[in-house]
């Protein structure tokens, strides 16, 4: 994707501002009084214009309004005044605004003109006598007026006027104008902008969707899907509204959150409030949690509990653990469950971490919760949406800052990490075969495989720091307004890893809204599975589905594994609703293979912060069925120990992944489970199923740890090496530095200098400079010389930026190891990181 550096529009307006002191003099056209009139808007009014509709309200704007909002832009207006069209009113009036007509008196004309690129936001020439419009041009998605410079050399004498049309809303549903002048030769503005430039960004042709507000029923008719699969309504309006977020439990039951408050929270939370403020302030809200079972197996409910309601702004819900782990900003929340056929709360929500944004973009908050094969609870969390979290009453700076990534937190040991930094605003995550974590985004690339302590493509804003460890190196950098603790040194982010797009054109990826049908549906995705069930073919397993909200359908990514990672092949899609108004935010396969949907419904498709803007009495839950798969009914906390172990290497992962957290659950219990983590030994040994010795290796260290017997096992392969390691140093940040003196702490380190050295494969590689970075800093030097000696590793697609992040700090404080550290090297981007932040100053000599 073609990027403009963040200097670009600085430079533009640099050089309009030089346009506009010493530019080509322009004469204005005047009425038939000889009057100039008024197309600079110097008078401060719309006077010699007419305006319809409502998008040019409150117009002429006066002064640099876009600078104040924006950083990176300028207005480069003339004189004071100018027509800003989103200064006002925004993306989503519209309207017209119409100019007197005039004479054109000279061969040539300028104007000042910026918009978006669609077709419906434009600038218009009219001839006055025929109402033909002559001369028609929109705009690049910059908000920067750039001269227009028009040839009337056929038109002196006549009669014309300018029009300028605003017939769309949402993104980028405005346009800018300034100063229209005659000139008697062509004038020569710097950075023009020409009908040829504006025909190349023209967005491809509008998309043609069949449909729009279908009934649930009539949805899952006009729906497209590959042959021998059926779309069933499992629920609908008025049974489910607004359905935000969704998990299942160990019976296979779905809880669904409603979102009713979303876009915005109600009232905001007591400050050193009291247990009873802040159960009020949880309580304050609009938000339902229901659950849904088929207990006759026609994969339709029919027992529908609500289970709990008033919660304020929920985003994300998970089961485990005796309860309900809900997000419902700023609050992580635990709400213990008295089961039973209708589930009820046993008890208050418990607030396990605060902190998380909620009067930012809300659809970015913390969202889309899932457990992970290291038995974490995984949720995502946006770029524009800056959260600093942590346990009630933490200090400011004790807490981790979250402003874009994937996060974690431990259901025992009750900690909390940021797993990935980077993206935009994911909503949707999930673990493949090999536990591997995906995630999904909206407007930059749409697929990252997510990399332990892997610092990715942002949308916006800088790189912060993955831990509290990390921002006391950097104190200098924490920004001094937000309390952000930035980290500098992220030199080249890691990108994704989709040889595609799934918008067309090649003006960003808005303007493929409604226009990218063949490439995909659009650039806004929510909702991403790995594909692990055992009823649909096996073409389906392993694979990414990935909704997306523009196109109306369920993307399929291939993961083709590529040096110490992945590349993404764009897939056939598998769903299309062919239905404008769905918007399914999520989906999951359930005990038989089968996949739930939820689609929050609705003819708005954009996030915005109008309460009225969405149309509440809508939402959906669809169940994808192949063939005549059968729905059964299960409850796994039933199973004795050794029942539940004998799931644990399941090809269905929906068996394992209960199984796994239900074993974990026990052993955090008191439970030996001795004969079960036996048998997962024996599994692990013995078997000749690389994911299932995977699912093994995951349960035994969710369930005591691992064996030593098992170190053989683990050696003969790289995915089983590679997991060992990040399992073996789960607790590292936590180990008290006295520790790492220790014979067995030692040894540790020894064993993966010994890997980085000797093991050939750069998936092993990848996990050692994952985990290097929980280990202390001075711990890593001879790992890490180890490591960059890996010429090959130069063209890895994550190997080179994970190397340099577990080096920064060690080259920060101890600049004479750094020099050797970089001539050892051979990894030239490495090499050239180590050297730019030597440059910069180490911290041992500031």
């Amino acid at each position: 994707m073609s990027r403009v550096s963040f200097s670009a529009p600085l430079v533009l307006g640099a050089l309009m501002l030089a346009w506009n002191v010493h530019g080509a003099e322009g004469t204005p056209p005047v009425d038939s009084q000889g009057r100039p009139l008024n197309l600079g808007f110097e008078t401060g009014d719309l006077t010699d214009w007419t305006a319809t509709g409502t998008a040019f309200q409150g117009q002429p704007v006066r002064g640099d309004l876009v600078k104040a909002r924006r950083a990176d832009m300028s207005s480069t207006h003339a004189g004071e005044y100018w027509i800003g069209g989103y200064e006002k009113v925004g993306d989503d009036p519209k309207g017209t605004l119409t100019s007197r007509s005039f004479k054109v008196t000279q061969p040539w004309a300028s104007f000042r003109f910026a918009a978006g690129a669609w077709p419906e936001t434009r600038l218009e020439l009219v001839d006055a006598g025929s109402s033909n419009v002559f001369f028609k041009i929109s705009g690049t998605e910059n908000e920067t007026l750039r001269p227009v410079v028009v040839d009337l050399k056929d038109r002196v004498g006549q009669e014309i006027f300018i029009r300028l049309v605003d017939d769309r809303s949402g993104h980028w549903g405005h346009l800018n104008f300034d100063e229209f002048v005659f000139h008697p030769t062509r004038p020569q503005p710097p950075q023009e902008y020409t009908l040829a430039e504006a025909r190349k960004n023209e967005p491809p042709p509008a998309d043609s969707v069949l449909f729009a507000g279908l009934s649930a029923l009539e949805a899952v008719q006009k729906a497209t899907l590959p042959p021998g699969f059926k779309l069933h309504v499992f629920a609908s309006e008025p049974d489910v509204q607004q359905p935000i977020a969704f998990c299942d439990d160990d019976r296979g039951r779905l809880w669904v959150a409603e979102g009713f408050t979303y876009p915005k929270r109600v009232g905001h939370p007591p400050k050193n409030g009291t247990a009873e403020e802040i159960q009020k302030d949880i309580f304050n809200g609009k938000d339902r949690i229901l659950v849904f079972e088929d207990t006759d197996g026609d994969h339709r409910f029919d027992r529908r509990t609500v289970f709990l309601e008033g919660v304020n702004l929920i985003s994300g819900i998970e089961y485990g653990f005796g309860g309900l782990w809900v997000g419902a900003a700023p609050y992580l929340l635990f709400i213990p469950i008295a089961d039973g056929d209708s589930p009820r709360p046993a008890g208050a929500p418990q607030v396990l971490l605060d902190g998380w944004n909620y009067s930012a973009d809300t659809h970015e908050t913390l969202n889309t919760f899932t457990w992970g094969p290291d038995g974490w609870l995984y949720g995502c969390h946006g770029v524009f949406c800056p959260s600093n979290v942590g346990k009630p009453g933490t200090a400011a700076t004790d807490r981790q800052w979250v402003d874009a990534g994937v996060w974690r937190y431990q259901p025992v040991q009750h900690r909390f990490e940021v797993f990935t930094e980077g993206g935009s605003n994911p909503w949707g995550i999930d673990f493949d075969e090999y536990g591997n974590l995906w995630a999904e985004m909206c407007v930059i690339p749409h697929l990252f495989h997510m990399v332990q302590g892997a610092r990715i493509t942002r949308q916006g804003g800088e790189h912060y720091c993955l831990n509290l460890a990390e921002a006391a190196r950097n104190t200098k950098s924490r920004d001094a307004r937000s309390g952000k603790p930035v980290f500098p040194y992220v030199y080249e982010d890691i990108t994704t890893v989709a040889d595609h797009l799934h918008y067309a054109g090649n003006q960003g990826p808005h303007a493929g809204n409604g226009r990218s049908d063949a490439s995909g549906g659009g650039h806004a995705h929510a909702g991403l599975m790995a594909y692990l069930g055992t009823s649909w073919p096996a073409e389906y397993r392993n694979q990414l589905f990935i909704g997306n909200i523009h196109g109306q359908r369920l993307n399929v990514d291939r993961p083709v594994p590529s040096g110490s990672g992945y590349i993404g092949e764009h897939g056939s899609d598998f769903l299309n609703f062919n239905d404008t108004w769905s918007q399914t935010l999520n989906q999951r396969y359930d005990p038989d293979g089968s996949v739930y949907i939820i689609d929050w419904y609705d003819k708005n498709q954009c996030h915005h912060n109008r309460e009225d803007g969405h149309d509440r009495s809508n939402g959906r839950v669809y169940k994808v069925v192949y063939g005549n798969t059968p729905k059964t009914q299960v409850n796994l906390a039933r199973l004795s120990d050794d029942e539940l172990a004998q799931l644990v290497p399941s090809k269905n992962e929906w068996m394992s992944r209960h199984a796994r957290r239900l074993l974990q659950e026990r052993q955090a219990g008191g439970a030996a489970l001795a004969s079960a983590r036996a048998y997962l030994v024996k599994v692990l040994k013995t078997s000749t199923d690389r994911p299932a010795r995977l699912r093994a290796l995951w349960s035994l260290a969710q369930t005591g740890g691992l064996p030593f017997e098992t170190a053989e096992a683990l050696n003969q392969d790289e995915m089983l090496r590679g997991w060992a390691i990040q399992l073996n140093l789960e607790n590292a940040p936590y180990t008290a530095a006295a520790d790492w003196q220790q014979p067995a702490a030692r040894e540790s380190v020894a064993a993966l200098g010994r890997l980085a050295a000797q093991d050939p494969s750069p998936v092993v590689r990848r996990f050692v400079a994952s985990g290097l970075q929980r280990i202390p800093v001075e711990q890593r030097w001879d790992v890490l010389t180890a490591l960059v000696q890996h010429a090959g590793d130069a063209t890895d697609h994550n190997l080179p930026q994970l190397y340099w992040m577990a080096a920064e700090g060690g080259v920060a404080t101890d600049p004479d190891r750094a020099i050797a550290l970089l001539k050892a090297c051979r990894i030239p981007k490495v090499r050239e990181f180590i050297a730019r932040r030597l440059a910069t100053g180490s911290l041992a000599r500031n």
